[in-house]
């Protein structure tokens, strides 16, 4: 119970600091919401290792270390895409310190969501 409240605050602080990067007015550009897609996509290789790799003995596959490349790429993603656009001059540097800030809290949520859910045997997909 403790731990789904401080994943759901630790969501919840990400977010906030993502929309603050985006909706204060002195920044008032929404392009850092795109980032929002990598938080959906962070995920999804990793989960879908977990069912096709289930069926493998063994510590270490090749379908396990490709779902850790491809989740390493989209959190690298997420961090570059906010300093490419403050690079660009299309975000203001302090929309993407705080969009690089979101960043950092929701996936240490995502990461604490699977460290504390992924090892009970009784939850699944």
């Amino acid at each position: 119970m403790v731990a789904l409240l401080t994943l759901s605050f630790g969501a919840a602080v990400g977010l906030m600091f993502l929309t603050l990067g985006c909706a204060l007015p002195v920044y008032n550009k929404y392009w850092p919401l795109f980032v929002l897609f990598f938080y959906i996509l962070c995920p999804i290789p990793y989960c879908i290792s977990q069912r096709v790799a289930d069926n493998l003995d063994g510590g270490s596959s090749a379908c396990k270390e490709l779902a850790v490349f491809l989740t390493t790429g989209i959190v690298v993603s997420a961090f570059g895409l906010p300093v490419i656009l403050a690079r660009a001059e299309a975000i203001a540097w302090g929309a993407c310190a705080l969009v690089l800030t979101g960043n950092t809290v929701i996936f240490a949520t995502i990461l604490g969501f699977f460290v504390v859910f992924g090892s009970n045997d009784d939850f699944s997909w």
